[in-house]
């Protein structure tokens, strides 16, 4: 993923490194001394390693992710089209004509081949000693197999190769064998125009290519007929002529445009009578926008983890400066300037990030591999048709030096930022390991410079929030509060000052989206990063200023004249005192545990609104039947209404359909979208909800009305030309569109009346509903655009009570069987989507659930460090009497206490921040079950996370109980 980073960074970490080998080569006494700390504190390494190891692999496993994805969309190319990069289908009857016109451009430069073929919708079935097997689409192809087989021979095998059918025999492709369960040499039959026809299966031929190719579905269940079958079934077939690019499957893209130019000048007066597809570069365009989308949706959960794994890093360059201040306060007064102080934490702090880049890559390539199996049964699922999405892993070299780079960029820039500010420091002070004194006043040049700087960050803050510039909104206001603290300090004590601007910008992070709403309905990821960024380290801080008023209330645990109460005084009084690398701790509890709420608490909203997703989706209407309308035999709408069904269908409305293509109402992209046009008639769909309705009606209702009376007016749902991500609010009622009839030409402006809360009973279950978005108009509107091309081909059914309508549905396919049609349960269809969203989002838990293992080794590293760093204040105890076991028992009294005030903190801000975004943001429109808040699994995320951090000091906490008295008052460390 993204390869136009890897010069940048590349570049940046070349330069970073050769200069930090300058300074080992030249400063040999600042390489010295940073080898040796890295050499003498061996245990400690290996846990700032593993924290900074876990930081790379969380990038390199979203950037895998992001790879995997983008392969697996691609190979939809190569089993869907292989040659095929343009697609002529013929309109009307002329599709000779149009064939005979097309073939000169086999002789064009830029073309490897052009084929023509004749396809019809059908239906198989088989049957054996265990039953009957029906699959009610199929389609039926009628080509020359030995001119397929050359097809577009120069960039590659065109997956159809092989003899052709005698008589009697057919081929058939993986998907429609594996549907029926017949293999070479067994029977089946299929229905032409719904007259059944007996085949043999001459041999059966992998989905790629030419035998996967379809008419824009996933997963296409193909037959291939011998010469003359269609003809003599007497039915009309559709002709589709294919093109094929000279190159590969992914290079012939390339030439799409031109050779599509090439196409429609070539077809001159035929050009109204066909219609030109370009389905490889649609899919290929898709691959990178899903690629790209998901797997920033994996960087940006991500990145909270990588926020922690930073602030580890910072946390632990604190706590060595702190440990060694009078050694480092000797070297200054010697003479070490403070650059090669600077120098020396570089040089150890790289030596760390270096070591951790390849068993970060490593990881993140088992991270990656784990996602795309579990994402593999997820996406199976993920589709309205069922088609769902075949995850393949894949990682590309760009990726894993994209990751392993931007891992050390972000570990250098923490370090040596740290390095310059720990670096600043009273030299005497540092000798006679004194206090630093925090009530110097701030330094005139830092107050004038933070002062113009918030002058300037409040000034580009008022268009920012005016126009709901998601990012700006809230960044601007909270930069401008934080820089204004140097000059609150003149006027304030210092802990009033920076509990005020904390809190500030805390009220601010959650209340932005109230006084500006529209700051959800960007698609932008990068705006919950710095929701989540903002909220943690200001109510961190907040929190971090007033811990003694916080721990007050145990005042009375602590003031017990025993061993208890001196574990407890000890365990608060470590993260009293040490405000900094407390707070920094407490951050990496706090975002993580905030973002895992978050995720929890959206999964149960979901759940929550199931049913009334499944009202939303099917007003009542509990089936939808698609069919072939060119089968030959009754109208299967048309027995319905019999006896045969009598106490199982309560109402049928008839869809007319018609297919065309429209513009973007949300001006994503300018290429057309395919559209699935569905005429509804007047008053039978009344009940279906709106998220949104055009000002001045009142109702949903009134929206159907005028549907009927206005033919400019459509509607559509909140996915209409979504292309991943957040869904975000691109259009709204009253914006406009332009909608085509390939067949005539025609282009109508179209306005939107109304924004559906659900539109899953107008997707068409034809394989394509991914890639196909519908559009609902009046049957008048349809019929007068589109003309003979609009023909009822689809129906909604109300069951009646007590009807299964799952039943009904395998009734009406085996009954319909002839006109190939296809019963979708609805509710059914709405329960599955919202089963594989849940998994998505536990799969998203999953994987940020590293960030807790960052958070985990950052206690850990502050445990050890803690015991090394109170070693002889432990001996001081130890000999006047104080137990092991009280010592023990404060180590882990003082982890747990951190633990569980950043859980907590991460808790409440987690379920604020998702009631908030209930509320204004889009992306939860039409989920509404209410907000419920799921107390069960926070509190198993709770209780594991304490539990993991106890365990994290049982160690230290040990270590130091059997420190010995005499030893650690006399020797020094």
């Amino acid at each position: 993923m993204y390869p136009g980073l890897l010069t940048p960074l590349l570049g940046i970490v070349g330069v970073a490194l050769l200069t930090l080998l300058l300074v080992a080569v030249r400063q040999p006494v600042v390489r010295r001394l940073a080898l040796r700390q890295v050499a003498r504190r061996r245990t400690e390494a290996a846990l700032v390693i593993g924290g900074s190891v876990l930081g790379t692999a969380i990038i390199v496993g979203a950037l895998v992710v992001g790879d995997t994805l983008n392969f697996s969309v691609r190979q939809e190319a190569y089993r869907t089209l292989g040659p095929v990069d343009e697609r002529i289908v013929s309109t009307d009857t002329g599709g000779h004509d149009v064939a005979s016109r097309l073939q000169p451009l086999a002789a064009d430069p830029d073309v490897d081949g052009v084929l023509t073929a004749q396809v019809t919708q059908a239906a198989a079935v088989s049957t054996s000693s265990a039953g009957s097997v029906a699959e009610p689409r199929v389609l039926a192809w009628q080509m020359d197999l030995d001119a397929a087989g050359r097809f577009g021979a120069g960039g590659g095998d065109s997956g159809l190769r092989g003899p052709v059918p005698p008589a009697g025999q057919v081929v058939l492709n993986e998907p429609l064998a594996h549907s029926l369960g017949v293999g070479a040499g067994e029977s089946i039959t299929l229905y032409l125009y719904g007259h059944p026809v007996d085949y043999t299966v001459a041999r059966v031929v992998p989905q790629q290519g030419l035998a996967g190719t379809g008419l824009g579905g996933r997963v296409n269940r193909n037959i291939f007929l011998p010469p003359g079958a269609l003809d003599a079934a007497g039915g009309r077939a559709t002709s589709v002529t294919m093109v094929s690019n000279r190159g590969g499957v992914e290079e012939g893209e390339k030439l799409t445009d031109p050779v599509t130019a090439k196409i429609r000048a070539t077809l001159g007066p035929d050009s109204a009578r066909a219609a030109v597809d370009t389905p490889k570069q649609t899919v290929l365009q898709q691959a990178r926008q899903t690629g790209d989308a998901l797997g920033a949706l994996f960087l940006m959960i991500g990145s909270f983890s990588i926020i922690a794994g930073a602030l580890l890093l910072v946390n632990i360059f604190v706590m060595l400066a702190e440990e060694r201040k009078a050694q480092l306060g000797m070297l200054r007064a010697v003479g070490l300037k403070r650059s090669r102080l600077v120098g020396s934490f570089s040089l150890e702090g790289a030596a760390y990030a270096l070591a951790a880049t390849v068993p970060g890559v490593a990881i993140g390539l088992g991270v990656g591999w784990g996602v795309a199996v579990v994402a593999a049964q997820i996406f199976k699922s993920w589709s309205v048709d069922g088609g769902g999405l075949d995850i393949a892993f894949a990682v590309t070299p760009t990726s894993l030096l994209n990751g392993a780079a931007l891992g050390l960029v972000i570990a250098l820039a923490a370090i040596v930022a740290t390095s310059a500010r720990i670096s600043r420091f009273n030299i005497i002070a540092a000798i006679r390991d004194l206090p630093a004194d925090p009530g110097h006043r701030t330094r005139r040049r830092l107050l004038v410079v933070s002062t113009v700087l918030g002058l300037l960050c409040t000034v580009a803050a008022v268009p920012a929030i005016a126009r709901s510039q998601a990012e700006q909104t809230y960044l601007l206001p909270a930069l401008a509060v934080v820089l204004a603290v140097p000059a609150a300090r003149r006027v304030m004590p210092r802990r009033a000052a920076d509990s005020l601007a904390a809190g500030l910008v805390l009220l601010w992070t959650l209340v932005a989206s109230v006084v500006r709403p529209g700051v959800f309905d960007s698609p932008s990821m990068a705006v919950y990063v710095i929701l989540g960024s903002l909220a943690a380290f200001s109510a961190v801080v907040l929190v971090s200023e007033n811990q003694r008023t916080l721990v007050r209330p145990l005042r009375r645990l602590m003031d017990r004249p025993t061993q208890q109460g001196l574990a407890a005084r000890l365990a608060a009084a470590y993260p009293l005192a040490k405000r900094f690398r407390t707070g920094s701790t407490l951050v990496m509890y706090t975002l993580i545990t905030l973002v895992l709420v978050l995720l929890t608490e959206i999964s149960g909203i979901m759940n929550a609104s199931v049913d009334r997703a499944v009202a939303d989706a099917t007003a009542g209407y509990t089936l939808r039947l698609d069919y072939n309308p060119q089968a030959v035999g009754a109208d299967p709408l048309a027995g319905l209404g019999t006896t045969a069904y009598a106490g199982q269908i309560s109402g049928v409305i008839p869809l007319l359909d018609a297919r065309g293509q429209s513009t973007d109402p949300g001006h994503r992209t300018t290429k057309a979208l395919e559209t699935a046009v569905v005429g509804v008639p007047a008053g039978a769909v009344d009940a279906i909800t709106f998220r949104d309705r055009l000002p001045g009606l009142p109702d949903d209702a009134a929206v159907w009305t005028s549907l009927a009376t206005h033919p400019e007016y459509v509607v559509v749902d909140n996915f209409f030309g979504h292309t991943g991500g957040p869904a975000g609010k691109y259009y709204v009622p009253g914006d406009t569109l332009a909608l085509t009839d390939p067949v005539s030409g025609r282009t109508e402006q179209k306005t939107i009346a109304g924004v559906l809360n659900s539109g899953l009973a107008f997707y068409p279950a034809t394989g394509s509903s991914a890639t196909v978005y519908p559009l609902v108009e009046s049957r008048a509107s349809v019929t007068d655009q589109f003309g003979p091309q609009a023909r009822t081909a689809s129906a909604l059914v109300r069951t009646g009570q007590g009807a299964s309508p799952e039943e009904l549905a395998g009734r009406l396919q085996g009954s319909h069987l002839s006109a190939s049609l296809v019963a979708t349960p609805i509710a059914s269809d709405v329960h599955r989507l919202f089963a594989a969203n849940t998994a998505f989002f536990r799969l998203m838990q999953g994987f940020l659930a590293l960030g807790l293992g960052i958070g985990v080794t950052g206690l850990g590293v502050v445990m050890v460090r803690a015991v090394r760093e109170r070693r002889r204040t432990i001996g001081v105890l130890r000999a006047l009497g104080c137990q092991a076991g009280t010592v023990e028992r404060s180590f882990l009294w003082e982890s747990g206490f951190i633990a569980l005030e950043g859980v907590l903190l991460g808790t409440v801000l987690g379920v604020l921040t998702t009631w908030l975004m209930y509320l204004k943001s889009s992306a939860f429109a039409g989920l509404e079950g209410g907000f419920p808040i799921e107390w069960g699994p926070i509190a198993t995320l709770g209780g594991a996370t304490l539990a993991a951090s106890l365990l994290a000091a049982v160690g230290p906490a040990r270590h130091a109980a059997r420190i010995r008295p005499a030893l650690a008052v006399r020797l020094p460390d």
